[in-house]
């Protein structure tokens, strides 16, 4: 008998296909103009052989074996689930009443599950937050150092996440769009809480069909589709900052700017201008000074220069380009740019980050919240900016400088992860565990071995979507899906809410945690406050049972093209910004009170530490760029079939120019190793002539595969692209990912290569 259930996942809305129990197809939802292929790999990750069967018990750990042990070696023990409950209520409270709240580091990430009322993030912090607080994580991965300076400089961060200038807006009003970072036709696979229509690929066809011309400013020539026709201005990686001082130069050279943008709706421009122009510093920042950094020739800069000052131009920037040392600075740099080119607030022009970093961006929409869960305040009140968990980990009792802020480090006792996977996510991966097995103890509630439950010490098995029902919905996406739960849990798995309820039971708190609902109690408390917020804002939506019989709600399309912050454009005294000047903030007195050198007032170039210009790239001459997978989301989905056909040898691939395969004797689909000073992976090659001479590039999300279990600096035999990458911050003004600024060394693999064991569940024994 087939059953048929709507569901739906960060990869796409779809039915569940269920045949005897199992599910055996992810159908896209017939309303999605673009699906992906994305969904194929669901029914394999759902009965994967990498599943968490049942509660286990590291056996280093039941034998005493606490702070300083080496995680990712040991066996495991079988446990019952009354066992696995008190053991982590005990270990919680002990953790709690000898070394406070703030010992305790709630990880999670919020990209475990589209479903928003089994969201991971919001449960666990949550469950930690009613029983007395934690350590929290703010910003994120993505644009971390981005949503940190946003709003300084223009009062929000809506120009990264949305709503933005729409598709519409630009299709119908621009004439030119300067991509810095591309417009990657992969990332529109991907919308945060699901997505019934993939517009992405649509809108920008139909933007190229009316004529906007692109140009792919990016080491990488895939970074915009051949549709496009975009011109390829193939630039040093993590040289934005200076191409866009250059591009400013020519601009007031010329005299081009719009003095009359500047005058009213922005501020501290007289001081960027002084820094272009050299009078700040004694160097002019000219196309030819440019050239040297980023590799473009003088006249392309100074040539697009201008047509941007002679046309309704759009500027935008991928989330990957602020991802690498000063990584604000591209990012502020455009922002003047744009203010200097007059076109914020315009229709189709201005400045918006992220339209080549994830569906929905970009997508015409009402603006109407999400569905969304029902968080905790945390009473300790401690926290971090999320990159970075090492630095925490390291320094206990010390200061961590953040914009404008002194965060005191707390001493971490136990690590607590459900949804996500640092050992994805993070950098220098050797150090992070050096970090991590630091710690008393630690709690993963996970549904696969990942490296961060082969690293844990308690381990939780976690269901899967398919295995419980919920909502899916994004503030990015018109459609709000029913995820009706499709088979039953695989082997003892159970969803977090219930495990941390039966914990909170056993710490005394199980009702304030329940707040004595069930799951479908849950549900319908959730779409009833969000069925009144649409009310509020004159949009019917149909009551519960009827939306969750339909299986979707779709929500009108606006009648109007979206433009961002033309109502301040139009009378900037009656609708300012929030900043302090409430205008553009081309120079920040509150950045420049800090006293941050490598982020002053304005934006400014600092040279990386690792890129192509270093004195390390005489040992390292590679740049290697670590982007987002279109095999899978991040680490998810690394068990199926999608990924496992793009892998060269079994390992993730790297691609790299023919020039610089040639100059090593490496030969297009061999296994090579990958390595400098941080550890070593391997990866199977892919020579291509579509990425610049000296910039090799590969996905995340290959699960860790250290040769050596439990070793900080065996090499990854999968291709784990943040073995390699530094754990630095993009300055101590945003405390962002660096990983962008990496710097390795290419040759073939010595030997025989031995066999990726990643998928398979590591070793278990019945005693400790």
């Amino acid at each position: 008998m087939t059953e048929i259930k709507p569901h739906g996942s960060h990869f796409g809305s779809f039915d569940a296909v269920v045949e005897g129990g199992r599910l055996v197809a992810a159908r896209p939802f017939a309303r999605d103009p673009f699906p992906g292929s994305l969904l194929q790999s669901i029914p394999d990750a759902v009965h994967s052989a990498a599943r968490i069967d049942r509660p286990y018990v590291r056996a280093g750990w039941l034998k005493g074996g606490r702070r300083g042990s080496a995680r990712g070696g040991d066996a495991f023990v079988p446990v019952s689930w009354d066992q696995a409950i008190r053991l982590v209520a005990e270990e919680t409270a002990r953790v709690r009443g000898e070394h406070g709240p703030a010992s305790i580091l709630g990880g999670s990430y919020g990209w475990s599950s589209a479903g928003r009322y089994h969201h991971a993030r919001t449960q666990l912090h949550r469950f930690l937050g009613l029983g007395g607080g934690f350590t929290a994580q703010v910003t994120n991965y993505s644009y971390g150092a981005g949503m940190t300076l946003m709003p300084h400089i223009l009062g929000t961060n809506e120009v990264i996440q949305g709503p933005v200038t729409d598709w519409v807006s630009i299709r119908d009003n621009a004439k030119l769009m300067l991509c810095f970072g591309g417009l990657p036709l992969k990332n529109g696979l991907i919308t945060s809480g699901g997505s019934g229509a993939h517009e992405y690929v649509p809108l920008m066809k139909a933007a190229a069909e009316a004529g906007v011309r692109f140009v792919n400013i990016s080491p990488f020539r895939g970074d915009t589709a051949e549709f496009m026709g975009a011109e390829w201005v193939p630039i040093r990686p993590n040289s934005d900052a200076a191409m866009v001082f250059a591009m400013a130069h020519v601009i007031l050279e010329a005299g081009r700017e719009d003095r009359d943008f500047l005058a009213r709706c922005a501020v501290g421009f007289d001081r960027f201008s002084d820094y272009v122009l050299g009078r700040a510093d004694g160097t002019p920042k000219t196309p030819e000074w440019a050239e040297a950094l980023t590799d473009v020739p003088a006249a392309t800069i100074r040539r697009l220069a201008l047509e941007a000052a002679g046309a309704p131009t759009m500027l935008t920037a991928t989330w990957s380009i602020q991802r690498a040392e000063h990584g604000e600075q591209p990012w502020w740099a455009l922002v003047a740019l744009a203010a200097m080119l007059g076109g914020i607030g315009r229709p189709g022009q201005g400045i918006a980050f992220g339209y080549g970093s994830m569906n929905g961006i970009g997508t015409p929409r009402l603006e109407v919240p999400s569905v969304g869960g029902v968080p905790v305040k945390n009473p300790c009140g401690a926290y971090i900016p999320v990159s970075r968990i090492t630095e925490l980990l390291e320094r206990p009792g010390e200061i961590l400088q953040y914009n404008g802020r002194n965060l005191l480090l707390p001493d971490i006792r136990m690590i607590w992860w459900a949804g996500g996977n640092p050992f994805h996510h993070h950098q220098d991966l050797g150090r992070l565990l050096r970090g991590w097995n630091r710690a008393d103890t630690v709690v993963v509630s996970e549904p696969w071995w990942t490296a961060v439950a082969r690293h844990a010490d308690i381990v939780l098995p976690a269901t899967t979507t398919l295995e419980r029902n919920d909502i899916g919905s994004s503030s990015r996406d018109r459609f709000v899906r029913a995820m009706h739960q499709a088979i039953a849990p695989i082997g003892q798995a159970r969803n977090d809410v219930d495990i941390f309820a039966d914990i909170a039971d056993a710490l005394g708190y199980r009702a304030a945690y329940t707040e004595q609902r069930d799951e479908m109690a849950w549900l319908q408390h959730l779409y009833g406050l969000w069925r009144r917020a649409c009310a509020g804002q004159g949009i019917e939506v149909p009551d519960f049972t009827t939306f969750w019989e339909a299986g979707h709600v779709e929500l009108p399309a606006p009648e109007t093209p979206y433009v961002q912050f033309a109502e301040f454009r139009a009378d900037p005294e009656a609708n300012p910004l929030n900043t302090p000047s409430g205008k553009v903030e081309i120079h920040s007195e509150t950045i420049a009170s800090f006293g941050y050198e490598e982020a002053p007032g304005h934006a400014v170039w600092r040279e990386p530490r690792e890129w192509l210009g270093s004195e390390l790239a005489q040992r390292y001459p590679l740049h290697m760029l670590s982007f987002q997978p279109f095999t899978r989301l991040h680490g998810q989905l690394d068990v199926g079939r999608v990924a496992a056909a793009n892998r060269v040898g079994g390992r993730e691939p790297i691609h790299m120019h023919a020039d610089d395969a040639a100059a090593r004797g490496l030969n297009d689909g061999e296994v090579v190793r990958v390595f400098n000073d941080r550890g070593v992976i391997a990866a199977g090659l892919r020579v291509t002539d579509a990425i610049r001479p000296g910039v090799v590039a590969m996905a995340t999300g290959a699960w860790w595969n250290p040769a050596r279990p439990g070793a900080t600096d065996a090499p990854c035999l999968h291709g784990n692209a943040n073995v390699l990458t530094q754990d630095v911050p993009t300055s101590r003004l945003g405390q962002g990912s660096a990983a962008q600024s990496c710097l390795v060394q290419i040759e073939r693999w010595p030997g025989e290569l031995p066999p990726i064991t990643v998928h398979a569940p590591p070793p278990v024994t019945e005693a400790p």
